[in-house]
């Protein structure tokens, strides 16, 4: 039985704020039902909810630091998770990393250093917890200093570090060094360093005996100019230990068939029911109910990166359309204003939520036809995989695990019953209205629509599959 310990910075349903939290809540559980004793490291936020108890375990004498060490375990679940409690670094309220005006939270270089340094004295049996682990792995750049600490060790776990974005990097000035008390030894050109700034993203991605990501296409990506952020050729030179392994969902909280947040639960073989849940949705939001018109749904944070701008551009086309537009999320004030205004303008054809409502959103994965995902970059993606489940046919950019995770609708793909739905390759306005006037053509044909909805929601994107990948990754280690 492998060892593992999962260092995170965030795991769902403990506290959430992107698909690092859905992964670190579901990854464990997967891998622990396959026979791994699985351990979660994450700090102690004071936003942090949790319905098991949390018991004190032990205290850890660092440098100026007298650091706790409290578990509990993830919900509705055995797998144990440890908390680094430490109330001057983390003991604030909301947001793990940025205050309520979106600032990056001061401290964050001491506060994640601290984290990694006490995932190391854990990971070396030094934390008076009886436990070490085989595996020691660390996701995205607030564990990144775990893999080069660790290098220091004799006899130390082997390491992986899995990249969920490249964009995130945990960058921080030079003079930081003196405050951490980092190793000297580990500040040089193929370590810790980066353009003069310290980078615990390739700290991860220099020191880990493993490097994996979340989707294959990603892993490629990341290896070029445009998608490496500068680390690129460090990608390139480690590409023999680089690996994508797409991400799961969560298939009991993601299951049309039971879901407690639809008016109508149904399945591949009920998909008659879905349009109750259609109508639900254009009552909740004011829409002119009509279950013959195909609505279109967009649940995102709306930055950049997901293509909202692709979106916007549309918008003029789309009211010329016979469909109906769903916008849940929030993000960039300048998009939010352009939605909303669109939405006020057009409060028959228009409706957007600016926040993040799990209930609607699950419930607009359900009443939806379509779903619209075009990211310029997505290293997996979570949505276009509920919606395939939801018998809602997403339209992607070719990118990422978009592009691993959704077969574009073509005679031959059609033939075969392999297509789930609507794939684009440039990232401009044209090319994704080309893609939604493919798709109302063939939602048009009853028939033809019914039987990719019935291919999507057949697709399998458990954990199962993916956990055993990581088992075999961790086997070889």
């Amino acid at each position: 039985m492998k060892k593992v310990l999962f260092v995170t910075s965030e795991a769902h349903p403990l506290i959430k704020t992107g698909g690092l939290a859905d992964v670190s809540g579901s990854l464990p559980k997967a891998l622990a039902e396959q026979g791994a004793d699985i351990r979660i490291i994450m700090p102690n936020y004071q936003a942090i909810k949790t319905t098991e108890a949390v018991y004190y375990k032990s205290t850890l004498q660092l440098v100026n630091a007298e650091v706790n060490i409290l578990e509990t375990r993830l919900p509705d679940s055995d797998v144990v998770v440890w908390l680094v409690d430490y109330p001057a670094l983390f003991a604030y309220p909301g947001n793990p990393y940025v205050d309520g005006q979106g600032v990056t939270r001061a401290h964050s270089a001491e506060r994640f250093a601290l984290f990694c340094r006490i995932a190391v004295e854990v990971a070396m049996n030094r934390g008076y917890l009886d436990w070490q682990p085989d595996i020691v792995h660390c996701n995205d750049w607030q564990s990144g200093l775990v893999p080069a600490l660790l290098s220091l060790e004799p006899a130390r776990p082997a390491t992986v570090f899995t990249i969920h974005n490249m964009a995130y990097q945990g960058l921080f000035p030079k003079t930081i060094l003196a405050t951490l008390d980092l190793p000297k030894v580990l500040w040089h050109s193929n370590g810790i360093e980066f353009n003069d700034m310290l980078s615990f993203l390739k700290s991860g991605l220099a020191y880990s005996d493993r490097l994996t990501t979340v989707s294959p296409t990603y892993a490629d990506e990341i290896q070029t100019v445009e998608f490496g952020y500068g680390l690129a050729g460090l990608l390139t030179y480690r590409k023999s230990v680089l690996s994508g392994i797409i991400n799961g969902i969560d298939t009991q909280t993601w299951n049309p068939e039971t879901d407690p947040n639809l008016s109508e639960n149904f399945n591949a073989s009920t998909l008659n029911k879905k349009r109750v849940n259609k109508m639900a949705l254009q009552r909740r939001l004011s829409l002119p109910e009509n279950e013959n018109i195909p609505v279109f749904a967009l649940i995102s944070r709306l930055v950049e990166q997901k293509g909202i701008d692709l979106l916007l551009n549309c918008l003029p086309d789309m009211l010329d359309l016979p469909l109906q537009l769903v916008v849940i999320g929030r993000g960039d004030a300048g998009f939010e204003r352009q939605l909303t205004g669109f939405a006020q303008a057009h409060p028959d054809k228009i409706a957007v939520t600016i926040g993040y409502d799990e209930p609607l959103a699950h419930l607009a994965e359900a009443g939806a036809d379509v779903f619209l995902m075009p990211s310029r970059f997505e290293p997996c993606g979570l949505n276009q995989l509920y919606s395939q489940r939801y018998g809602t046919l997403p339209i992607v950019r070719k990118t990422g695990g978009l592009a691993d995770t959704v077969v574009d609708t073509l005679p031959e793909t059609l033939a075969d019953n392999t297509a789930t739905g609507f794939v684009f390759n440039a990232a401009s306005a044209g090319a994704l209205m080309e893609a939604i006037k493919r798709a109302l053509f063939v939602y048009s044909q009853p028939e033809a629509w019914r039987q990719l909805q019935r291919n999507a929601m057949q697709t399998d994107y458990s954990w199962h599959k993916s956990a055993l990948q990581y088992l075999s990754l961790y086997e070889q280690l």
